[in-house]
């Protein structure tokens, strides 16, 4: 048991500075290339990293008809969550874009209660009332909160295909290893961005981005894409759905300290107890998880 933790832990951390630093990093890459480019760059860099990945560890990638189809329902957390998220760099800081994307197992419970009629507890409920009040602390108490607004759409537009997309894939079925549907994912992701070319082809930067830029771009490909995804399918094999899930409890509180210190994002105490309050309530909604989590220890 000792061992098992001392490898999960530093894994785990990983994940999170993984994830903390992302949001920065999209924000970093489009300052310098159209957002929808900058997209499309990254997934064309990371299918062949990828793919190599794959040749190196001999995985197969199963081509069956279920299998592609399970690919294109992946790729919908990938590509199309993420063209909301790159979009939306325009109107909100990298650690509001954090903090949103901790709302994402809440709108999954949200989901679960409308299609499958799974049931929430009355903590489950409150929590999510505490994170949307946070939420409003964090934006509507802010003067230019009219101009995040589009932001706030365009966050909750990614967030609701992300979990979308977990649905569906487990309602497809394809039982297929979990790198291989990551990989497969990627792939589509990749053939999917390629659509964006006939409406960005005005837009094809004209010279190299900065340093910064093409760090941004390189973190999210190596990082963000492929050590990210090692990471997440590792633990997933490792630990509970709970207790991943609350990486998203995490990540938002770093992301914000991240874009406070290295992209002179305002620090304003409306911020800090938004975040709170969004924490606090993500943590309600895992009351139950968290004690039957603790009883197991």
């Amino acid at each position: 048991m000792e061992s098992k933790i001392k490898t999960v832990v530093p894994i785990y951390v990983s994940l999170v500075l993984i994830w903390a630093l992302t949001p920065l990093a999209i924000v970093w890459s489009v300052a310098e290339i159209p957002k929808l480019w900058s997209l499309m760059l990254r997934f064309c860099l990371a299918a062949p990293v990828i793919a190599l990945v794959l040749v190196v560890l001999k995985v197969r990638l199963p081509l069956t008809r279920t299998a592609l189809h399970s690919y294109l329902a992946g790729s919908f957390s990938l590509v199309v969550s993420q063209t909301f998220t790159y979009l939306a760099t325009g109107y909100l800081s990298s650690g509001m874009i954090a903090l949103m994307f901790g709302f994402a197992p809440i709108v999954a419970g949200l989901i679960a209660y409308l299609l499958y009629r799974h049931r929430l507890s009355g903590i489950q409920w409150l929590g999510m009332a505490v994170a949307i009040v946070g939420l409003y602390t964090n934006t509507m108490a802010d003067e230019a909160a009219r101009l995040d607004t589009v932001g706030l759409v365009l966050m909750f537009s990614a967030i609701f295909t992300y979990a979308i997309s977990i649905f569906w894939v487990k309602h497809i079925n394809a039982r297929i290893p979990p790198i291989a549907q990551a990989s497969g994912s990627i792939f589509v992701s990749t053939l999917i961005s390629f659509c964006f070319l006939p409406f960005i082809w005005a837009e094809m930067p004209q010279a190299m981005p900065g340093a910064r830029s093409m760090m941004a771009i390189g973190y999210l490909v190596i990082a963000s894409s492929v050590l990210g995804m090692f990471c997440y399918f590792n633990l997933m094999q490792k630990i509970s759905a709970t207790t991943l899930s609350l990486a998203t409890v995490l990540t938002p509180m770093l992301a914000i300290g991240f874009g406070i210190l290295l992209n002179d994002e305002p620090f304003k105490i409306n911020i800090v107890i938004g975040t709170a309050l969004v924490i606090t309530g993500l943590l309600l909604y895992f009351y139950r998880d968290l004690t039957a989590l603790r009883a197991k220890q």
